[in-house]
């Protein structure tokens, strides 16, 4: 009965999947805490219906609907906005997020001054958090409201971000990015800003005593991030934010200081396409390798041979739900290698063939068992990885060239002596007949 029902699970699975505008599904578990309205957020979880995403709500402290039921998780996306929550549901602890990212479920999760689970959570992923109740605080520039809610200026070479250039409106902390080559920020905080507990201007010796002890003062400055994302070596996505206020309502149809309207609303969603898997997101469709002058692989090669290896890559496509070719990588490579790469090349674009990447290589005079490997990591966009082994063999007998050019002194050392030899026989001979023929006319 378990097996039927778990098939049944993997079918509804399947079928979500084909009619989701998301490369990796359209259902959505919202964990959102009592003291959040959903109308508060309706600007941001109506975008995501839109879009055909299917909304479950539920409360931390809820075990139902379940997330994973039959070890198969019944979303493929999680958004946990329960900043001040402290006490969650098994299946949402830290220890079960982890496990879903495994299983390429997706989150995004809101960060809060106060410290709960999550913030042990986010350091795991590479995330340096400021000191508890310490939330990000500016002066600048001029205006009516909190100093703790501040304009950010978007990065305008964001590969996240596009929809809009508009500045955002936030609320929450800030918090450093470590070197961990899968975490990046998305947006970061504006350069006047630093995260204290201090709001009086009076007290600003404070921050700074603070700030030369090594204290919250260093929290500070464009450095740090108010939302970052985090892709793991399953696919799966994680988006950070600082502050679940700027997918509000209130934020998101709020004015700057300068008259223009907020980017929140518009900036939230290309977060979450982000995060949902709709954009930048790749994959590879097939990988082709013969010898130059032939279509068909070959088994094994022979050193010296040229052989023309290709990729197709395609982009998912979220206004149709589809792959399609995509022929924009500029730093595509290819390497051949056996325990270390032996040639590490380009892979250019095929005019006239959209998603053809393509390169002749020389294979090289070293036999084994070699590797043709892609290993496309880029910040923001999904791994491209493929592998495929070929064997490479020394000549066989009869497929060694008749004569080497670098062996001609031999040759010529060889046909010399030879010839000398023959001279030196006819000149021996030719003079021991001559020899007899004299003596016989004497006699």
């Amino acid at each position: 009965m378990g097996l039927l029902r778990s098939l049944f699970t993997s079918l509804i699975s399947l079928g979500a999947l084909c009619a989701a505008s998301s490369s990796a599904g359209s259902r959505v578990l919202v964990v959102l805490e009592p003291a959040l309205s959903k109308t508060d957020y309706s600007t941001f979880f109506d975008g995501l219906e839109e879009r055909g995403y299917q909304l479950t709500f539920r409360t931390p402290k809820q075990d139902k609907p379940l997330l994973v039921e039959y070890d198969v998780p019944n979303y493929d996306h999680v958004i946990l906005f329960a900043p001040t929550t402290k006490t969650l549901s098994s299946d949402i602890s830290p220890q079960s997020l982890l496990q879903l990212l495994s299983q390429k479920v997706n989150l995004m999760v809101a960060l809060s001054p106060k410290t709960t689970p999550m913030h042990s959570f986010a350091s795991e992923f590479g995330l340096i958090l400021p000191p508890p109740e310490t939330p990000l605080f500016s002066h600048f520039p001029a205006r009516k409201g909190p100093r703790t809610t501040l304009e950010v200026p978007l990065n305008p070479d964001s590969s996240v971000v596009k929809s809009t250039s508009s500045p955002i409106l936030f609320s929450g902390i800030n918090f450093g990015i470590s070197t961990n080559p899968m975490l990046f920020s998305i947006v970061n905080a504006p350069a006047e800003s630093f995260a204290t507990d201090t709001t009086k201007e009076e007290e600003a010796e404070i921050l700074i005593e603070s700030a030369n002890r090594g204290g919250e003062g260093l929290w500070a400055g464009s450095a740090m991030s108010v939302v970052a994302g985090f892709q793991t070596k399953s696919g799966a996505r994680v988006v950070w934010a600082g502050g679940v206020d700027m997918f509000s309502n209130d934020f998101a149809s709020s004015t700057l200081a300068g008259g223009k309207k907020s980017g929140n609303a518009a900036v939230a969603q290309d977060i979450a396409k982000w995060a949902f898997q709709e954009s930048m997101v790749l994959r590879i469709d097939e990988v082709k390798h013969h010898r130059l002058g032939e279509s068909d692989p070959r088994e094994m090669y022979t050193i010296n041979d040229k052989v023309v290896y290709s990729v197709q890559i395609s982009a998912f496509d979220p206004t149709t739900s589809s792959w399609t070719p995509y022929s924009d990588i500029k730093d595509l490579q290819v390497e051949f290698t056996m325990l270390d790469p032996h040639i590490r090349t380009s892979l250019s674009p095929v005019a006239g063939q959209p998603g053809r990447y393509e390169t002749v290589i020389r294979i090289p005079d070293r036999h084994g068992v070699f590797k043709f490997v892609v290993d496309y990591r880029r910040r923001g966009w999904s791994t491209l990885y493929s592998a495929t082994t070929v064997p490479v063999v020394p000549p066989r007998h009869n497929e060694y060239p008749r004569f080497l050019s670098a062996a001609w002194p031999y040759y010529v050392g060889a046909i010399s002596t030879s010839i000398g030899f023959i001279l030196f026989s006819a000149l021996w001979l030719g003079g021991a007949a001559s020899e007899r023929g004299s003596k016989k006319k004497k006699e």
